[in-house]
C-alpha cells in the first residue's frame, strides 16, 4: 500500500510540474510575442512610455504630417494632441508624466515645445533661427537637455527657467541627448572623431568622454534604469542594430 501511495504522489507531483511549466512557457511566449500596436497608412514612429507605463506618446503621419499622439499600452485609445500643418515629433515625458516636451517646426523651424499631457498649454521654450530638437527631460522636471544647431554645427544644450546653457562646444555635431536617471549625468551622439559614437558627460557638461570607439555609427543612447548600461544604435554589422554597453567600465 505504501509503494502505491508513493506512486501515486509521484505521478501527481510529475503531472503538477508539467502544468506549471506549461503555464510558465506560455507566460515567457506571451511575453516575448511581438505586438503591433498601431496600424495605420502613415508612417508610426518614436514611442515613449509615460513614467507610470501606461500611456505611450508617438509620432505619426497618418494625417499628412507629423503629429503628436498618445495611446494606452495596448494600442487602444489612440488620441492626436497636436493639430497644425507643421511637423511635431520627437516627444518626450515629464518625470512626473504631466507635460511633454517635443520638437515642433510650426514657427518656421524646429523649436523645442512643451504642452500638458492632454495637448492643453503648448507653448515654445526656445526662439532661434536655427534647428532646436531632440528634447529630453532631466529626472527632477527642471531641466530639459536638446540639440541645436544655433552656431553652424548641432550641439548639446539645456535650457531652464532663466534661460539655455550650452554643454558642448566643439567643430562636430553633438545630438540626441538622454539623460541618466540619477541626473547626474548625460549620454549623446557625436561626430567629432569622423564618425558618430557614443559620448557621455556630466550634467554640467564637464568630464566629456568617449564611450565607444569605431570606425562606423554609434548614436541615439539611451540609459538603463539602474545606469548602469546603455543601449544605443549601431551600424558595425552592416545594417543597424541595438547594442549595450557597460558604464561602470568607464568611469
Amino acid at each position: 500500500m505504501k509503494k502505491y501511495l508513493i506512486l501515486l504522489l509521484t505521478v501527481m507531483f510529475t503531472v503538477s510540474m508539467l502544468f506549471i511549466g506549461i503555464s510558465c512557457k506560455e507566460e515567457i511566449l506571451s511575453v516575448k510575442e511581438e505586438v503591433r500596436l498601431t496600424n495605420t497608412a502613415g508612417v508610426n514612429l518614436s514611442p515613449v512610455w509615460s513614467p507610470d507605463g501606461k500611456i505611450i506618446a508617438f509620432t505619426s503621419y497618418r494625417d499628412g504630417n507629423n503629429e503628436i499622439y498618445i495611446m494606452n499600452a495596448d494600442g487602444s485609445g489612440q488620441t492626436r494632441l497636436t493639430n497644425n500643418h507643421a511637423n511635431d515629433l520627437y516627444p518626450s515625458w515629464s518625470p512626473d508624466g504631466k507635460m511633454i516636451a517635443y520638437t515642433s517646426d510650426r514657427d518656421g523651424n524646429n523649436e523645442i515645445y512643451v504642452m500638458n499631457a492632454d495637448g492643453s498649454g503648448q507653448t515654445r521654450l526656445t526662439n532661434n533661427a536655427t534647428n532646436d530638437s531632440f528634447p529630453s527631460w532631466s529626472p527632477d522636471g527642471k531641466i530639459i537637455v536638446f540639440s541645436s544647431n544655433r552656431d553652424g554645427n548641432f550641439e548639446i544644450y539645456v535650457v531652464f527657467a532663466e534661460g539655455e546653457v550650452r554643454l558642448t562646444n566643439s567643430p562636430a555635431n553633438d545630438f540626441s541627448p538622454s539623460w541618466s536617471s540619477d541626473g547626474k549625468m548625460i549620454a549623446y551622439t557625436s561626430d567629432r572623431d569622423g564618425n558618430n559614437e557614443i559620448y557621455v558627460m556630466n550634467a554640467d557638461g564637464s568630464g566629456q568622454t568617449n564611450l565607444t570607439n569605431n570606425t562606423v555609427d554609434d548614436s541615439f543612447p539611451s540609459w538603463s534604469p539602474d545606469d548602469k548600461i546603455i543601449a544605443f544604435n549601431s551600424h558595425r554589422d552592416s545594417n543597424f542594430e541595438i547594442y549595450a554597453i557597460n558604464t561602470e567600465n568607464h568611469e
